[in-house]
Protein backbone atom coordinates (compact mmCIF):
# COMPACT_ATOMS: atom_id res chain seq x y z
CA UNK A 1 0.00 0.00 0.00
CA UNK A 2 1.19 3.62 -0.71
CA UNK A 3 2.27 4.90 3.09
CA UNK A 4 3.35 8.48 2.26
CA UNK A 5 3.69 10.89 -0.84
CA UNK A 6 5.80 14.01 -0.84
CA UNK A 7 5.34 16.26 -3.76
CA UNK A 8 7.46 19.65 -4.28
CA UNK A 9 7.60 21.77 -7.56
CA UNK A 10 4.84 19.58 -9.27
CA UNK A 11 2.58 21.44 -11.14
CA UNK A 12 0.51 24.03 -9.48
CA UNK A 13 1.71 22.19 -5.83
CA UNK A 14 4.67 23.71 -4.10
CA UNK A 15 4.87 21.26 -1.15
CA UNK A 16 3.28 18.80 -0.24
CA UNK A 17 3.25 15.90 1.83
CA UNK A 18 0.60 13.16 2.60
CA UNK A 19 -0.36 10.11 4.86
CA UNK A 20 -2.26 6.98 3.63
CA UNK A 21 -4.33 4.69 5.37
CA UNK A 22 -5.54 1.26 4.37
CA UNK A 23 -8.26 0.00 2.88
CA UNK A 24 -10.13 3.13 0.88
CA UNK A 25 -9.35 6.90 0.84
CA UNK A 26 -11.42 8.88 -1.15
CA UNK A 27 -10.35 12.61 -3.06
CA UNK A 28 -12.84 15.61 -3.55
CA UNK A 29 -12.66 18.82 -4.48
CA UNK A 30 -13.54 21.03 -7.36
CA UNK A 31 -13.00 20.38 -10.56
CA UNK A 32 -9.34 21.35 -11.39
CA UNK A 33 -8.58 21.62 -7.83
CA UNK A 34 -5.79 19.07 -8.49
CA UNK A 35 -6.98 15.77 -7.26
CA UNK A 36 -5.76 14.27 -10.55
CA UNK A 37 -2.65 16.22 -10.08
CA UNK A 38 -1.97 13.86 -7.32
CA UNK A 39 -2.59 10.81 -9.11
CA UNK A 40 -0.73 12.33 -12.05
CA UNK A 41 2.42 12.20 -8.94
CA UNK A 42 1.92 8.13 -8.12
CA UNK A 43 1.68 7.44 -11.80
CA UNK A 44 5.31 8.93 -12.55
CA UNK A 45 6.57 7.06 -9.06
CA UNK A 46 5.72 3.65 -10.87
CA UNK A 47 6.72 4.27 -14.26
CA UNK A 48 4.66 6.99 -15.99
CA UNK A 49 6.03 9.23 -18.72
CA UNK A 50 7.03 12.20 -17.51
CA UNK A 51 7.06 15.39 -19.03
CA UNK A 52 8.36 19.01 -18.02
CA UNK A 53 5.03 20.66 -18.33
CA UNK A 54 5.00 18.63 -14.90
CA UNK A 55 7.61 20.93 -13.20
CA UNK A 56 6.66 24.19 -11.46
CA UNK A 57 6.86 27.16 -12.72
CA UNK A 58 9.61 28.98 -12.11
CA UNK A 59 11.88 25.93 -10.47
CA UNK A 60 14.22 23.75 -12.05
CA UNK A 61 13.01 20.10 -10.92
CA UNK A 62 9.81 18.24 -9.83
CA UNK A 63 10.62 15.84 -7.04
CA UNK A 64 8.40 13.15 -5.96
CA UNK A 65 9.00 10.36 -3.18
CA UNK A 66 6.66 7.48 -2.35
CA UNK A 67 6.74 5.27 0.89
CA UNK A 68 5.15 1.95 -0.28
CA UNK A 69 5.01 -1.43 2.24
CA UNK A 70 3.92 -4.90 1.07
CA UNK A 71 3.64 -8.66 2.32
CA UNK A 72 6.06 -11.07 2.83
CA UNK A 73 4.93 -13.15 -1.03
CA UNK A 74 4.26 -9.77 -2.48
CA UNK A 75 5.07 -10.33 -6.53
CA UNK A 76 6.86 -6.91 -6.20
CA UNK A 77 9.87 -9.05 -3.92
CA UNK A 78 10.59 -11.14 -7.16
CA UNK A 79 11.21 -7.91 -9.33
CA UNK A 80 13.68 -6.53 -6.77
CA UNK A 81 15.20 -9.26 -6.67
CA UNK A 82 15.50 -9.67 -10.20
CA UNK A 83 16.75 -5.95 -10.49
CA UNK A 84 18.65 -6.12 -7.50
CA UNK A 85 17.38 -4.19 -5.45
CA UNK A 86 17.32 -3.99 -1.35
CA UNK A 87 14.43 -4.92 0.54
CA UNK A 88 13.87 -2.76 3.62
CA UNK A 89 11.80 -4.92 5.75
CA UNK A 90 8.81 -4.60 3.21
CA UNK A 91 8.85 -1.58 2.13
CA UNK A 92 9.92 0.46 -1.15
CA UNK A 93 11.27 3.78 -1.17
CA UNK A 94 10.86 5.43 -4.33
CA UNK A 95 11.76 8.69 -5.53
CA UNK A 96 12.07 10.55 -8.81
CA UNK A 97 13.36 13.88 -10.06
CA UNK A 98 12.32 15.58 -13.08
CA UNK A 99 14.89 18.46 -14.14
CA UNK A 100 14.71 20.94 -16.71
CA UNK A 101 17.24 20.22 -19.00
CA UNK A 102 15.59 17.19 -19.51
CA UNK A 103 17.52 14.45 -16.96
CA UNK A 104 15.70 12.18 -14.82
CA UNK A 105 16.53 10.48 -12.00
CA UNK A 106 14.88 7.57 -10.53
CA UNK A 107 16.03 5.60 -6.97
CA UNK A 108 14.19 2.58 -5.52
CA UNK A 109 15.55 1.80 -1.81
CA UNK A 110 18.36 4.54 -2.91
CA UNK A 111 19.50 2.10 -6.03
CA UNK A 112 19.48 3.68 -9.32
CA UNK A 113 17.03 2.20 -11.90
CA UNK A 114 15.56 3.65 -15.41
CA UNK A 115 12.15 4.48 -16.48
CA UNK A 116 12.13 0.49 -17.35
CA UNK A 117 12.99 -0.80 -14.37
CA UNK A 118 11.17 1.53 -12.35
CA UNK A 119 7.61 0.47 -14.70
CA UNK A 120 8.03 -3.24 -14.14
CA UNK A 121 8.23 -2.62 -10.21
CA UNK A 122 5.50 -0.03 -10.28
CA UNK A 123 2.81 -2.58 -12.57
CA UNK A 124 2.46 -4.65 -9.09
CA UNK A 125 2.19 -1.85 -7.14
CA UNK A 126 -0.37 0.19 -8.17
CA UNK A 127 -3.09 -0.20 -10.99
CA UNK A 128 -4.59 3.36 -12.07
CA UNK A 129 -7.98 3.12 -13.70
CA UNK A 130 -9.12 6.49 -15.14
CA UNK A 131 -12.20 7.54 -16.13
CA UNK A 132 -12.02 6.87 -19.53
CA UNK A 133 -9.08 3.76 -20.10
CA UNK A 134 -9.90 0.91 -18.09
CA UNK A 135 -6.74 -0.02 -18.94
CA UNK A 136 -6.34 -4.16 -19.00
CA UNK A 137 -10.21 -4.52 -18.20
CA UNK A 138 -11.16 -2.91 -21.49
CA UNK A 139 -8.10 -4.14 -23.67
CA UNK A 140 -9.28 -6.70 -25.81
CA UNK A 141 -5.49 -8.57 -25.84
CA UNK A 142 -6.13 -8.53 -22.00
CA UNK A 143 -8.84 -10.47 -21.55
CA UNK A 144 -7.37 -13.87 -21.60
CA UNK A 145 -4.61 -12.91 -18.97
CA UNK A 146 -7.38 -11.95 -16.92
CA UNK A 147 -9.11 -14.92 -17.32
CA UNK A 148 -6.04 -17.38 -16.71
CA UNK A 149 -5.42 -15.18 -13.68
CA UNK A 150 -8.84 -16.44 -12.72
CA UNK A 151 -8.00 -19.87 -12.92
CA UNK A 152 -4.50 -20.18 -12.36
CA UNK A 153 -4.16 -22.99 -9.95
CA UNK A 154 -5.69 -25.15 -12.52
CA UNK A 155 -4.01 -23.57 -15.81
CA UNK A 156 -0.63 -23.24 -14.01
CA UNK A 157 0.77 -27.20 -14.53
CA UNK A 158 -0.67 -27.57 -17.86
CA UNK A 159 0.97 -23.68 -18.94
CA UNK A 160 4.42 -24.86 -17.72
CA UNK A 161 4.28 -27.99 -19.60
CA UNK A 162 2.75 -26.23 -22.63
CA UNK A 163 5.58 -23.09 -22.66
CA UNK A 164 8.58 -25.64 -22.32
CA UNK A 165 6.96 -27.43 -25.33
CA UNK A 166 5.80 -24.68 -27.37
CA UNK A 167 9.42 -23.55 -26.81
CA UNK A 168 10.84 -26.52 -28.15
CA UNK A 169 8.46 -26.75 -31.16
CA UNK A 170 9.59 -22.89 -32.28
CA UNK A 171 13.52 -23.82 -32.01
CA UNK A 172 13.04 -26.71 -34.37
CA UNK A 173 10.89 -24.90 -36.91
CA UNK A 174 13.00 -22.38 -37.32
CA UNK A 175 15.60 -24.56 -37.78
CA UNK A 176 13.51 -26.51 -40.19
CA UNK A 177 12.75 -23.02 -42.19
CA UNK A 178 16.13 -22.36 -42.32
CA UNK A 179 16.76 -25.90 -44.26
CA UNK A 180 14.12 -25.58 -46.30
CA UNK A 181 14.91 -21.64 -47.67
CA UNK A 182 18.54 -22.62 -48.38
CA UNK A 183 19.24 -26.91 -48.29
CA UNK A 184 22.55 -26.09 -49.85
CA UNK A 185 24.03 -23.96 -48.21
CA UNK A 186 22.66 -25.50 -44.65
CA UNK A 187 24.62 -28.49 -45.51
CA UNK A 188 27.41 -26.92 -46.59
CA UNK A 189 27.70 -25.06 -42.82
CA UNK A 190 26.71 -28.33 -41.11
CA UNK A 191 30.10 -29.70 -43.21
CA UNK A 192 31.99 -26.60 -42.23
CA UNK A 193 30.68 -27.08 -38.60
CA UNK A 194 31.22 -30.80 -38.41
CA UNK A 195 34.32 -30.36 -39.77
CA UNK A 196 35.59 -27.57 -37.15
CA UNK A 197 34.13 -29.38 -34.07
CA UNK A 198 36.04 -32.57 -35.17
CA UNK A 199 39.63 -30.73 -35.60
CA UNK A 200 39.19 -28.78 -32.45
CA UNK A 201 37.55 -31.53 -30.35
CA UNK A 202 40.52 -33.99 -31.61
CA UNK A 203 43.56 -31.22 -30.61
CA UNK A 204 41.28 -31.55 -26.99
CA UNK A 205 43.16 -27.64 -26.33
CA UNK A 206 43.84 -27.26 -22.55
CA UNK A 207 43.67 -23.15 -21.33
CA UNK A 208 47.24 -21.86 -20.80
CA UNK A 209 49.08 -25.38 -22.10
CA UNK A 210 50.76 -23.34 -24.78
CA UNK A 211 52.63 -21.28 -22.04
CA UNK A 212 53.86 -24.33 -20.36
CA UNK A 213 54.46 -26.25 -23.64
CA UNK A 214 57.21 -23.40 -24.62
CA UNK A 215 58.75 -23.20 -21.40
CA UNK A 216 59.49 -26.72 -21.92
CA UNK A 217 60.37 -26.39 -25.69
CA UNK A 218 63.37 -24.02 -24.69
CA UNK A 219 64.74 -26.06 -22.19
CA UNK A 220 64.73 -29.61 -24.57
CA UNK A 221 65.78 -27.49 -27.52
CA UNK A 222 68.70 -26.17 -25.43
CA UNK A 223 69.72 -28.74 -24.03
CA UNK A 224 73.41 -28.65 -24.97
CA UNK A 225 73.94 -25.14 -24.11
CA UNK A 226 71.90 -25.48 -20.84
CA UNK A 227 74.65 -28.48 -19.78
CA UNK A 228 77.39 -26.82 -20.94
CA UNK A 229 76.98 -23.35 -18.92
CA UNK A 230 76.23 -25.88 -15.78
CA UNK A 231 79.57 -27.89 -16.43
CA UNK A 232 80.97 -23.89 -16.67
CA UNK A 233 79.87 -22.33 -13.77
CA UNK A 234 80.61 -25.60 -11.44
CA UNK A 235 84.14 -26.25 -12.65
CA UNK A 236 84.74 -22.56 -11.94
CA UNK A 237 83.05 -22.58 -8.37
CA UNK A 238 84.27 -25.92 -7.33
CA UNK A 239 85.93 -27.71 -10.53
CA UNK A 240 89.20 -30.26 -10.24
CA UNK A 241 92.30 -27.33 -10.62
CA UNK A 242 94.15 -25.39 -8.19
CA UNK A 243 92.66 -21.34 -7.86
CA UNK A 244 89.06 -22.27 -8.07
CA UNK A 245 86.52 -19.90 -7.30
CA UNK A 246 85.41 -21.60 -3.69
CA UNK A 247 89.42 -21.68 -3.26
CA UNK A 248 90.22 -17.83 -3.80
CA UNK A 249 87.37 -17.21 -1.49
CA UNK A 250 88.56 -19.82 1.24
CA UNK A 251 91.79 -18.04 1.00
CA UNK A 252 89.92 -14.77 1.81
CA UNK A 253 87.92 -16.65 4.68
CA UNK A 254 91.47 -17.88 6.26
CA UNK A 255 92.71 -14.31 6.33
CA UNK A 256 89.60 -12.23 7.68
CA UNK A 257 89.66 -14.99 10.58
CA UNK A 258 93.17 -14.31 11.35
CA UNK A 259 91.76 -10.31 12.54
CA UNK A 260 87.94 -10.74 13.18
CA UNK A 261 88.80 -10.41 16.68
CA UNK A 262 90.86 -6.97 16.75
CA UNK A 263 87.49 -5.19 15.98
CA UNK A 264 83.48 -5.25 15.63
CA UNK A 265 84.26 -4.07 11.91
CA UNK A 266 86.48 -6.77 11.05
CA UNK A 267 84.21 -9.48 12.58
CA UNK A 268 81.51 -7.72 10.37
CA UNK A 269 83.25 -8.68 7.04
CA UNK A 270 84.79 -11.97 8.37
CA UNK A 271 81.18 -13.41 8.93
CA UNK A 272 80.19 -11.56 5.51
CA UNK A 273 82.52 -13.09 3.28
CA UNK A 274 82.46 -16.99 5.33
CA UNK A 275 78.42 -16.61 4.22
CA UNK A 276 79.36 -16.36 0.73
CA UNK A 277 82.06 -19.33 1.03
CA UNK A 278 78.84 -21.48 2.62
CA UNK A 279 76.50 -20.03 -0.32
CA UNK A 280 78.70 -21.04 -3.05
CA UNK A 281 79.12 -23.48 -1.62
CA UNK A 282 75.53 -24.54 -1.61
CA UNK A 283 75.16 -22.89 -5.15
CA UNK A 284 77.74 -25.54 -6.95
CA UNK A 285 76.29 -28.19 -4.99
CA UNK A 286 73.12 -27.95 -6.45
CA UNK A 287 74.46 -27.02 -10.24
CA UNK A 288 76.17 -30.35 -10.16
CA UNK A 289 73.18 -32.07 -8.87
CA UNK A 290 70.86 -30.62 -11.65
CA UNK A 291 73.75 -31.09 -14.31
CA UNK A 292 74.19 -35.01 -13.29
CA UNK A 293 70.19 -35.29 -13.84
CA UNK A 294 69.71 -33.98 -17.24
CA UNK A 295 68.77 -36.24 -19.88
CA UNK A 296 67.92 -35.16 -22.90
CA UNK A 297 64.87 -36.56 -24.57
CA UNK A 298 64.51 -36.31 -28.39
CA UNK A 299 61.22 -37.99 -28.56
CA UNK A 300 59.61 -35.61 -25.89
CA UNK A 301 61.16 -32.27 -27.82
CA UNK A 302 59.14 -33.98 -31.40
CA UNK A 303 56.34 -33.64 -28.87
CA UNK A 304 56.46 -30.62 -27.71
CA UNK A 305 57.21 -29.38 -31.32
CA UNK A 306 54.39 -30.78 -33.19
CA UNK A 307 52.20 -29.76 -30.45
CA UNK A 308 52.84 -25.79 -30.53
CA UNK A 309 52.86 -26.44 -34.46
CA UNK A 310 49.25 -28.05 -33.92
CA UNK A 311 48.32 -24.82 -31.66
CA UNK A 312 49.61 -22.46 -33.73
CA UNK A 313 47.86 -23.60 -36.61
CA UNK A 314 44.52 -23.63 -35.33
CA UNK A 315 45.24 -20.03 -33.89
CA UNK A 316 46.02 -18.99 -37.63
CA UNK A 317 42.05 -20.61 -37.86
CA UNK A 318 40.35 -19.81 -35.29
CA UNK A 319 41.30 -17.57 -32.79
CA UNK A 320 45.15 -15.70 -31.40
CA UNK A 321 44.73 -17.67 -28.40
CA UNK A 322 44.33 -21.14 -26.87
CA UNK A 323 41.44 -19.19 -25.16
CA UNK A 324 39.95 -17.58 -28.10
CA UNK A 325 40.04 -21.24 -29.73
CA UNK A 326 38.45 -22.85 -26.62
CA UNK A 327 35.88 -19.78 -26.72
CA UNK A 328 35.02 -20.59 -30.50
CA UNK A 329 35.22 -24.34 -30.16
CA UNK A 330 32.14 -23.87 -27.82
CA UNK A 331 30.04 -21.21 -30.06
CA UNK A 332 30.23 -23.75 -32.90
CA UNK A 333 29.69 -26.69 -30.68
CA UNK A 334 26.82 -24.92 -30.44
CA UNK A 335 25.26 -24.05 -33.23
CA UNK A 336 25.78 -27.31 -34.62
CA UNK A 337 23.89 -29.01 -31.55
CA UNK A 338 20.55 -26.24 -32.82
CA UNK A 339 21.13 -27.23 -36.56
CA UNK A 340 20.42 -30.58 -35.51
CA UNK A 341 23.98 -32.70 -35.25
CA UNK A 342 25.51 -34.33 -37.96
CA UNK A 343 23.31 -37.33 -38.31
CA UNK A 344 19.80 -35.43 -38.56
CA UNK A 345 18.43 -35.12 -42.15
CA UNK A 346 15.99 -32.69 -43.01
CA UNK A 347 13.39 -35.54 -43.42
CA UNK A 348 13.90 -36.73 -39.97
CA UNK A 349 14.16 -33.01 -38.58
CA UNK A 350 10.51 -32.57 -40.35
CA UNK A 351 9.04 -35.61 -38.47
CA UNK A 352 10.37 -33.96 -35.23
CA UNK A 353 8.73 -30.75 -35.76
CA UNK A 354 5.56 -32.79 -36.49
CA UNK A 355 5.98 -34.62 -33.28
CA UNK A 356 6.63 -31.77 -31.21
CA UNK A 357 3.99 -29.88 -32.96
CA UNK A 358 1.03 -32.78 -32.36
CA UNK A 359 2.32 -32.88 -28.43
CA UNK A 360 2.34 -29.07 -28.03
CA UNK A 361 -1.41 -28.45 -29.59
CA UNK A 362 -2.42 -31.45 -27.29
CA UNK A 363 -1.14 -29.39 -24.52
CA UNK A 364 -2.91 -26.38 -26.18
CA UNK A 365 -6.24 -27.99 -26.15
CA UNK A 366 -5.67 -29.13 -22.26
CA UNK A 367 -5.41 -25.05 -21.55
CA UNK A 368 -8.68 -24.26 -23.58
CA UNK A 369 -10.69 -26.80 -21.63
CA UNK A 370 -9.59 -25.33 -18.58
CA UNK A 371 -9.72 -21.77 -19.72
CA UNK A 372 -13.98 -22.72 -21.04
CA UNK A 373 -14.55 -24.52 -17.56
CA UNK A 374 -12.97 -21.31 -15.90
CA UNK A 375 -15.10 -19.14 -17.97
CA UNK A 376 -18.10 -20.73 -17.00
CA UNK A 377 -17.65 -19.57 -13.45
CA UNK A 378 -16.77 -16.43 -13.84
CA UNK A 379 -19.53 -15.78 -15.76
CA UNK A 380 -21.70 -17.04 -12.96
CA UNK A 381 -19.45 -14.89 -10.47
CA UNK A 382 -19.75 -11.52 -12.57
CA UNK A 383 -23.25 -11.99 -12.84
CA UNK A 384 -23.24 -12.37 -8.66
CA UNK A 385 -21.69 -8.58 -8.37
CA UNK A 386 -23.44 -7.25 -11.62
CA UNK A 387 -26.98 -8.02 -10.05
CA UNK A 388 -25.99 -5.95 -6.81
CA UNK A 389 -24.72 -3.09 -8.75
CA UNK A 390 -28.41 -3.25 -10.65
CA UNK A 391 -27.42 -5.03 -14.43
CA UNK A 392 -29.20 -8.23 -12.93
CA UNK A 393 -30.55 -8.45 -16.23
CA UNK A 394 -26.54 -8.43 -17.91
CA UNK A 395 -25.02 -11.97 -18.92
CA UNK A 396 -21.46 -11.63 -19.44
CA UNK A 397 -20.06 -14.21 -21.04
CA UNK A 398 -16.20 -15.45 -22.37
CA UNK A 399 -15.84 -15.49 -26.45
CA UNK A 400 -13.59 -18.39 -27.31
CA UNK A 401 -11.52 -18.36 -30.85
CA UNK A 402 -9.19 -21.31 -31.94
CA UNK A 403 -7.01 -19.89 -33.83
CA UNK A 404 -5.10 -22.94 -34.87
CA UNK A 405 -1.70 -21.33 -34.97
CA UNK A 406 0.22 -21.96 -32.10
CA UNK A 407 0.92 -19.17 -30.13
CA UNK A 408 2.77 -18.46 -26.43
CA UNK A 409 -0.25 -18.87 -24.70
CA UNK A 410 -1.86 -21.66 -26.64
CA UNK A 411 -4.52 -21.68 -29.54
CA UNK A 412 -6.95 -19.28 -27.85
CA UNK A 413 -8.35 -15.81 -28.64
CA UNK A 414 -10.26 -14.81 -25.64
CA UNK A 415 -12.95 -11.96 -25.20
CA UNK A 416 -15.11 -10.89 -22.88
CA UNK A 417 -18.78 -9.91 -24.12
CA UNK A 418 -21.71 -8.54 -22.38
CA UNK A 419 -25.35 -8.70 -23.35
CA UNK A 420 -26.60 -5.39 -21.31
CA UNK A 421 -30.41 -5.89 -21.77
CA UNK A 422 -32.66 -8.86 -22.37
CA UNK A 423 -33.49 -9.46 -26.31
CA UNK A 424 -30.25 -7.43 -27.39
CA UNK A 425 -27.29 -8.89 -28.79
CA UNK A 426 -24.15 -9.64 -26.94
CA UNK A 427 -21.17 -7.14 -28.18
CA UNK A 428 -17.94 -6.88 -27.14
CA UNK A 429 -17.53 -5.68 -23.68
CA UNK A 430 -14.85 -3.15 -24.99
CA UNK A 431 -17.15 -1.25 -27.13
CA UNK A 432 -19.84 -0.75 -24.77
CA UNK A 433 -21.37 2.99 -25.22
CA UNK A 434 -22.64 3.36 -22.31
CA UNK A 435 -20.37 5.29 -19.40
CA UNK A 436 -22.65 4.08 -16.69
CA UNK A 437 -22.71 0.35 -17.54
CA UNK A 438 -19.02 0.74 -18.28
CA UNK A 439 -18.60 1.92 -14.69
CA UNK A 440 -20.38 -1.19 -13.13
CA UNK A 441 -18.45 -3.90 -15.58
CA UNK A 442 -15.37 -2.58 -14.85
CA UNK A 443 -16.05 -2.87 -11.22
CA UNK A 444 -17.76 -5.98 -11.21
CA UNK A 445 -14.49 -7.59 -12.32
CA UNK A 446 -12.53 -5.59 -10.09
CA UNK A 447 -14.13 -7.18 -7.88
CA UNK A 448 -13.49 -10.48 -8.25
CA UNK A 449 -10.20 -10.13 -9.59
CA UNK A 450 -8.91 -7.95 -7.27
CA UNK A 451 -7.97 -10.45 -4.46
CA UNK A 452 -5.71 -12.29 -6.53
CA UNK A 453 -3.88 -9.25 -8.72
CA UNK A 454 -1.28 -8.70 -6.40
CA UNK A 455 -1.48 -5.12 -6.57
CA UNK A 456 -0.76 -3.33 -3.06
CA UNK A 457 -2.91 -0.08 -4.47
CA UNK A 458 -5.61 0.72 -7.21
CA UNK A 459 -6.71 4.17 -8.06
CA UNK A 460 -9.96 4.91 -9.35
CA UNK A 461 -10.05 8.34 -11.37
CA UNK A 462 -13.42 9.22 -11.52
CA UNK A 463 -14.86 5.75 -12.97
CA UNK A 464 -18.20 6.42 -11.61
CA UNK A 465 -18.62 8.97 -14.21
CA UNK A 466 -22.22 8.83 -15.42
CA UNK A 467 -24.44 6.97 -12.51
CA UNK A 468 -26.22 8.23 -9.50
CA UNK A 469 -28.64 7.31 -7.24
CA UNK A 470 -29.06 3.79 -5.60
CA UNK A 471 -26.77 2.58 -8.37
CA UNK A 472 -24.17 5.01 -6.60
CA UNK A 473 -24.61 3.52 -3.86
CA UNK A 474 -24.15 0.16 -5.48
CA UNK A 475 -21.00 1.63 -6.65
CA UNK A 476 -19.49 2.68 -3.63
CA UNK A 477 -20.33 -0.64 -1.52
CA UNK A 478 -18.56 -2.32 -4.58
CA UNK A 479 -15.06 0.38 -4.26
CA UNK A 480 -15.31 -0.44 -0.20
CA UNK A 481 -15.57 -4.16 -0.71
CA UNK A 482 -12.30 -3.78 -3.48
CA UNK A 483 -10.82 -1.78 -0.68
CA UNK A 484 -10.99 -5.27 1.78
CA UNK A 485 -7.73 -6.70 -0.88
CA UNK A 486 -6.18 -3.71 -1.86
CA UNK A 487 -5.64 -0.22 -0.63
CA UNK A 488 -8.26 2.04 -2.74
CA UNK A 489 -7.35 5.78 -3.46
CA UNK A 490 -10.46 7.34 -5.11
CA UNK A 491 -11.23 10.71 -6.46
CA UNK A 492 -15.13 10.77 -6.98
CA UNK A 493 -17.77 13.15 -7.18
CA UNK A 494 -20.45 11.00 -5.56
CA UNK A 495 -21.20 11.86 -1.68
CA UNK A 496 -22.27 7.82 -1.66
CA UNK A 497 -18.37 7.07 -2.57
CA UNK A 498 -17.04 9.60 -0.63
CA UNK A 499 -18.81 8.20 2.68
CA UNK A 500 -18.12 4.82 2.32
CA UNK A 501 -14.36 6.01 2.82
CA UNK A 502 -12.09 5.35 5.58
CA UNK A 503 -9.83 8.50 4.81
CA UNK A 504 -11.26 11.74 3.22
CA UNK A 505 -9.10 14.17 1.60
CA UNK A 506 -10.23 17.23 0.75
CA UNK A 507 -8.17 19.12 -2.44
CA UNK A 508 -8.51 22.57 -3.03
CA UNK A 509 -7.10 25.24 -5.14
CA UNK A 510 -6.11 28.85 -4.12
CA UNK A 511 -4.33 31.63 -5.25
CA UNK A 512 -1.49 33.17 -2.95
CA UNK A 513 0.52 35.80 -3.72
CA UNK A 514 -0.42 36.03 -7.43
CA UNK A 515 0.46 32.12 -8.01
CA UNK A 516 -1.67 28.94 -7.79
CA UNK A 517 -1.47 26.46 -5.25
CA UNK A 518 -3.43 22.98 -4.53
CA UNK A 519 -3.50 22.31 -0.63
CA UNK A 520 -5.21 18.82 0.80
CA UNK A 521 -6.98 19.36 3.66
CA UNK A 522 -7.70 15.38 5.63
CA UNK A 523 -11.54 15.96 6.68
CA UNK A 524 -13.47 14.73 9.58
CA UNK A 525 -16.02 15.42 11.94
CA UNK A 526 -18.47 18.29 11.06
CA UNK A 527 -15.77 19.46 8.16
CA UNK A 528 -16.58 16.18 6.06
CA UNK A 529 -20.25 16.31 7.05
CA UNK A 530 -20.16 19.94 5.10
CA UNK A 531 -18.30 18.68 2.24
CA UNK A 532 -20.57 15.76 2.14
CA UNK A 533 -23.57 18.63 1.90
CA UNK A 534 -21.83 20.30 -0.03
CA UNK A 535 -21.78 17.29 -3.07
CA UNK A 536 -24.95 16.61 -2.05
CA UNK A 537 -26.71 20.24 -2.68
CA UNK A 538 -24.21 22.12 -3.87
CA UNK A 539 -22.53 25.55 -2.69
CA UNK A 540 -25.63 26.36 -0.97
CA UNK A 541 -25.58 24.34 2.30
CA UNK A 542 -28.58 23.46 4.11
CA UNK A 543 -29.23 21.58 6.88
CA UNK A 544 -31.28 19.55 5.16
CA UNK A 545 -27.92 18.70 3.12
CA UNK A 546 -26.17 18.53 6.06
CA UNK A 547 -28.42 16.03 8.01
CA UNK A 548 -28.61 13.63 4.42
CA UNK A 549 -25.08 13.69 4.82
CA UNK A 550 -25.12 12.69 8.78
CA UNK A 551 -27.34 9.78 7.57
CA UNK A 552 -24.55 8.58 4.55
CA UNK A 553 -21.73 8.53 7.21
CA UNK A 554 -23.90 6.58 9.47
CA UNK A 555 -24.83 4.13 6.39
CA UNK A 556 -21.78 3.93 6.00
CA UNK A 557 -20.45 2.44 9.36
Amino acid sequence: MLQELSIKDFAIIPALELSFEPEMTVLTGETGAGKSIIIDAVGLLTGGRSSLDFIREGTDKAVLQGLFSFAENDPVIDALNEFGIDLDEHQLLISREIHRNGRNVIRVNGTMVNATILREIGRNLVDIHGQNEHQELMKVERHETLLDQYAYKELQPVFANYSESYSQFKKLAKMYRQRQMDEQAFAQRLDMLTFQVRELQEANLVAGEEDSLNAEYQELSNFQDVLEALSTAHDALAGDWDGNGLEVVSKSVDAMEDIEELGPRYKELTETVRGAYYDLQEVASEILSVRDGMEFDAERLQEVTERLNLIRTLESKYGATVADILEYQAKVEAELAEMGGEGLDTDALKEQVMLVQDQTKKLAGQLTGIRKEAALKLADAIHVQLRDLYMDKAVFTVNFQNTEKLQETGQDEVEFYIQTNPGEASKPLAKIASGGELSRMMLAMKTIFAQGQGVTSIIFDEVDTGVSGRVAQAIANKISMIAKFSQVLTITHLPQVAAIANQHLYIEKNVVDGRTITTVEPLTGEARVDELARMLSGDQLTDAARENARDLLSKAK
